[in-house]
């Protein structure tokens, strides 16, 4: 008998409302997307229930029987014609068929405090493992400090060469064209009232104390963050984590403890740098729209800007470091052993990195509120 496609046809007048399959259906023809739509579209057209003929069926396999038994509503329809083999093999997909699913329930108020009780309770897990993992970097401190010849000083000297030396030129790029934009913008305002002098006063104080901090801290949770979460993930995809914790090496003094102390000491030295950067262009920018002569712009800024400015800064910059690192860490370490876990680790590490820098900041904001002013 010639191949021929999954056929539906009826029986003669006649007979009973009967339904009569011919062809092949098989998984080389249903593989196939246009037979396959062809099919639903004509199984669509008959009622499960009723009388089915399966006796002049050219060829049936294991594909085949489980879409007509999923068509019958996985249950026998009132007739069924056919032959020893294709029941036999329509019982074993019965048989094998996993059951209907159960109807959904609809969403009701105990299920939305079930789940708002997971997240919460998720929540606290994570502020349970992100307090160990502080404590547990002040041992290893203190750990290293009693030997410091023991440090992992390799790991810490290759962190602080990627996560410092090649940030340098981003980080300059960005905040010298930041310093161009706010030093463009200020000086349509400013010349408006003449202050075209205190333009100094703004950028100073502006980029030194608050917006060089900021977006030094913002551009290494992007950068740094991330990289320290998905190498720490995917040390636990290839197990890594699993095998130093057989050879007894504490992940958290060769792992957290190298890239907190490189971020805690980059981190201060990046925000100087872009700070500087953005002065530069602040200080270009006000030399063409306003006339402000680059001697004056660094004559004047040491008068606006007050040493305590500079030292909050550096200070802030390096808790921003060390809360990096430590998130970054925190989702590393949670990571589970696949590349999906892998992925929305690091999301939420950028993420949380951000947002806690802006929280501190805030926090730097407030209690700091009358240094240097």
């Amino acid at each position: 008998m010639s191949a021929e496609p999954p056929r539906i046809d009826h029986a003669p007048a006649d007979a009973a409302a009967r339904v009569l399959l011919r062809g092949e259906w098989t998984a080389a023809w249903l593989s196939t997307r246009p037979v396959w739509r062809a099919t639903q579209a004509a199984l669509g057209g008959v009622a499960a229930g009723g009388s089915w003929d399966l006796r002049q069926l050219a060829a049936l396999d294991h594909l085949g029987a489980l879409v007509l038994w999923h068509h019958w509503g996985r249950r026998w329809p009132a007739e069924l014609l056919s032959s020893d083999e294709q029941r036999a093999l329509l019982e074993r997909v019965a048989a094998g068929a996993a059951p209907a699913p159960p109807a959904e329930a609809r969403a009701g108020w105990s299920e939305g405090v079930e789940a708002l009780g997971l997240r919460v309770t998720e929540a606290a897990f994570q502020v349970r493992d992100f307090v160990t993992l502080t404590g547990q970097l002040l041992l290893d401190a203190l750990r290293l400090l009693a030997r410091p010849g023991r440090g992992p000083w390799r790991d810490f000297s290759g962190h602080l060469y990627r996560i410092g030396a090649q940030a340098l030129p981003i980080t300059a790029l960005v905040g010298f064209l930041i310093g161009v934009v706010l030093a463009y913008l200020m000086s349509q305002v400013l010349r408006q009232f003449g202050a075209e002098a205190f333009i100094v006063n703004i950028l100073g104080l502006a980029l030194i104390r608050e917006l060089g901090p900021i977006l030094a801290a913002v551009l290494l949770a992007g950068r740094s963050g991330s990289a320290i979460t998905a190498q720490i993930g995917v040390m636990r995809v290839t197990e890594e984590l699993d095998a130093m914790r057989v050879l007894g090496i504490p992940a958290g003094f060769r792992l957290v403890l190298p890239r907190a102390l490189a971020l805690a000491i980059a981190m201060p030295l990046i925000s100087v740098w872009t700070t500087l950067a953005a002065l530069v262009g602040g200080m270009l920018a006000s030399d063409i729209t306003l006339g402000i002569t680059p001697a004056y712009f660094v004559e004047a800024l040491p008068k606006a800007v007050r040493i305590p400015n500079l030292t909050l800064a550096v200070s802030k910059s390096v808790v921003f470091g060390v809360s990096i690192a430590l998130i970054g860490c925190h989702y590393g370490l949670r990571v589970k052993p696949n590349t999906e876990s892998l992925g929305q680790g690091t999301t939420a590490s950028v993420v949380a990195s951000i947002t806690a820098v802006i929280l501190i900041d805030a926090l730097f904001a407030v209690l700091f509120k009358s240094v240097g002013i």
